[in-house]
């Protein structure tokens, strides 16, 4: 069994910045980790390898830097790993960024399985994942909290849906993106992160997937971010803070006495 996983690195939530002349992520310079959705695709796919056999790819694209993404994923224990990575990837839209992958998935070669995590949480779309199925044209599942067997050629799953769970079946290949209910992630052990450290990450850039340039990028990107704005505070609380045992009397008769101005209490 060959198992793909596209992952992404992503920048920590407090450090997420945006370039309002361009409408893009700000990614140099800023502390970056691995999508943590995507660690639990990771699991998975490594989950399926030990009861199946077989091998785990990494896929990433994003600029050099990725690569730390990369090591990471092979120290779980993913057996390979390959970065997309060059200039003419820049900016690219959740649309671009699949048709990448995609051609990529088409230059690694034969696979059973592409598992992805349900979204990134730099950009919440949860978009990816269909569009290289689409860009593939295999089956997709989405929301997938349970791989089950895998038999008569394709495989069984079990998806979260509004007030319930799914039992579906998909013919091999497929793309399935897992939520947290999947598995819980293991943590790198020591000699997987010697072997990491050691292991070649091949890059490859757009010449190496046969990929078309005007799909990549800002300039094949049908989306773009036109505006960003700050949220702005529509009203500002009132804080008490609450120091000594007294405070907390004080703190009870302001909230009192609030809840009789509105008329709440008598």
């Amino acid at each position: 069994m060959r198992l793909i996983v596209p992952i992404k690195q992503v920048p920590e939530t407090s450090n997420v910045k945006m370039d309002p002349e361009t409408g893009t992520m700000v990614r140099s310079g800023v502390e970056a980790i691995v999508n943590p959705l995507d660690l639990y695709a990771i699991e998975a796919a490594l989950r399926l390898r030990e009861a199946h056999g077989g091998q785990v790819v990494a896929l990433s694209m994003g600029p050099p830097a990725a690569d730390k993404a990369l090591r990471e994923a092979m120290a779980m224990g993913c057996d390979e790993a390959v970065l997309l990575s060059d200039r003419r990837f820049a900016g690219s839209d959740t649309w671009a960024t699949a048709y990448a992958l995609a051609q990529a998935i088409r230059k690694l070669g034969p696979f059973d399985l592409i598992i992805c995590g349900e979204r990134a949480t730099d950009g919440d779309t949860g978009q990816v994942g269909p569009g290289i199925a689409s860009f593939l044209g295999l089956p997709a599942i989405t929301y997938v909290s349970k791989i089950g067997e895998l038999a008569d050629g394709g495989v069984r799953v079990e998806r979260l849906v509004e007030g319930g769970r799914e039992r579906l079946w998909a013919a091999l290949p497929a793309v399935l993106t897992v939520v947290k209910e999947i598995a819980y992630p293991r943590l790198p052990t020591l000699r997987g992160k010697q072997r990491a450290r050691q292991a070649q990450v091949p890059v490859w850039g757009p010449p190496e997937i046969e990929a078309r340039e005007d799909w990549l990028g800002l300039k094949g990107s049908p989306t773009r971010v036109v505006k960003i704005e700050k949220p702005q505070v529509a009203r500002q609380g009132e804080l008490i803070r609450i120091k000594e045992s007294e405070d907390v009397d004080r703190a009870v008769d302001a909230v009192m006495a609030r809840l009789r101005e509105w008329r709440i209490l008598s």
